[in-house]
């Protein structure tokens, strides 16, 4: 099969947004990513998924910290823009949770420490033992088939 069908079919499972974000180097950086994954209760592990190839890569093995800023549905352009879609320069303030910059504004931030690396493919799966979290009301920012999406809440029926 090529690689588009592959991407086609990925993208029918649809995601919540994240950007990872750590300090390097005394500079804070993030990468959008959707390959994030809640793995075990005890130890609370996460999982993300991070291309060879990106930037972010070396920076995570380096640093072997990282922080997951769950977006908000009002977060589309933060996401674009640790997606490398936006070209112009924009100024992102971060705050700070367990020493590492992270975004305002989040529904949910969690940070974490690498405890293990494991190449899959042309990616390498960062597994973080969660050291902190911090929570915020609102919906989650969503993305399937090569678009944004909003959650709409359920009408209760009250028939059924």
């Amino acid at each position: 099969m090529d690689d588009r069908l592959f991407r086609t079919a990925m993208g029918k499972f649809a995601t919540g947004v994240t950007v990872i974000t750590t300090e390097f180097e005394g500079r804070p950086y993030g990468m959008t990513a959707n390959a994030f994954v809640s793995v075990s209760l005890n130890p609370k592990l996460v999982l993300v998924s991070v291309g060879l190839h990106a930037h972010m890569h070396n920076r995570l093995q380096h640093t072997k910290r990282y922080a997951v800023n769950i977006l908000a549905e009002n977060q589309q352009a933060l996401s674009a823009l640790f997606a490398g879609q936006k070209k112009e320069e924009t100024e992102v303030k971060f705050d700070t949770l367990d020493s590492l910059p992270v975004l305002q504004g989040t529904i949910a931030t969690i940070t974490c420490n690498v405890v293990a690396e494991h190449l899959a493919g042309d990616h390498t799966l960062f597994i973080g033992e969660v050291t902190e979290i911090r929570l915020n009301e609102g919906e989650p920012l969503l993305f399937s088939q090569g678009k944004y999406r909003e959650l709409t809440a359920l009408q209760e029926n009250p028939t059924h």
